[in-house]
């Protein structure tokens, strides 16, 4: 039966997914706080573009790797970053567009033992030598130390996309791909909020690789980035997803990180930049 959402309401099936899903970040975060100190220590280091790597103790978790140049080629500003596997891998991607499901990347992280987790009804990729698993919306995925889940996002193309939040040593995170402006934030926020880092694209990108184009942006804004962290309960916005230049059919707006930064000065929002390549501890 389907019930139309409220602030207060939530489809039956839907609820009791997304209480199943924080209960179970719950119980990976209470499990960590256990764990020795040295251990229990979550870092976390920016990859090129949308890429996000999360280490902890010998296991490694890649959100939307992408080291490839052949991506966006001479366009994107950022350093690619080199993938530094562990003896536990795991990958995580938001959809299939090649700029957050880059297959060489992954191969090379996962190797022949590592899992890729993808969205359920997304088609997987064939003939790899790694796991598959797909994922259920609201369904907690036990990866090792870290518990992902996906929750709803919105591509600029309709396409199938995700956001992940990964729960690993009492931490947790959001990983937002390259979503645009959506009514979920405050179910997100709400159910599993609040949130040690939300990775949020910024750069309000504009394509007209689709015809009749829109003018309307496909990703989110700076300002909109600003807003769904203060709805998620976000302690720090680390911006990702600019940096893209003279790319023909895509245009971002203008000094997207400058603008991210009055945007989150205004509402309080701290803003942590990271550098590609960057480790930092969570």
């Amino acid at each position: 039966m389907t019930i139309q959402s409220t602030n207060d309401r939530m489809p039956l099936l839907t609820r009791r997914n997304i209480v199943a899903g924080a209960m179970a970040a719950g119980l990976s975060a209470r499990l960590s706080a256990h764990l020795p100190a040295e251990a229990a220590k979550l870092k976390m280091q920016r990859l090129a573009w949308a890429g996000m790597h999360l280490k902890l103790g010998n296991a490694s978790l890649f959100i939307d790797a992408m080291a490839n140049p052949n991506v966006w080629e001479k366009s994107l500003g950022d350093k690619l970053v080199p993938i530094e596997p562990s003896a536990e891998t795991y990958a995580l991607i938001t959809h299939r567009h090649p700029d957050h499901f880059d297959l060489a990347t992954v191969t090379s992280a996962l190797g022949t033992s590592g899992t890729l987790v993808y969205p359920a009804g997304i088609a997987p990729p064939a003939g790899v030598q790694f796991r598959l698993r797909p994922a259920a919306m609201f369904e907690p995925q036990i990866l090792g130390d870290f518990t992902a889940t996906a929750v709803p996002a919105a591509d600029g193309y309709g396409d199938p996309q995700v956001s992940w939040i990964v729960s690993a040593a009492g931490r947790r995170i959001i990983h937002c791909g390259d979503t645009l402006w959506h009514g979920y934030w405050w179910h997100i926020g709400r159910q599993y909020g609040p949130f040690d880092a939300a990775f949020l694209p910024i750069n309000g990108a504009k394509f007209s690789w689709r015809q009749p184009a829109s003018d309307i942006p496909a990703v989110l804004t700076p300002e909109q980035a600003v807003a769904a962290a203060v709805i998620l309960g976000a302690r720090q916005l680390v911006p990702i997803h600019f940096g893209v230049q003279h790319a023909e059919g895509y245009a971002e707006v203008d000094d997207p990180l400058r603008q991210l930064r009055i945007a989150a000065e205004r509402r309080g929002i701290r803003v942590n930049a990271m550098q590609p390549g960057e480790w930092q501890d969570l």
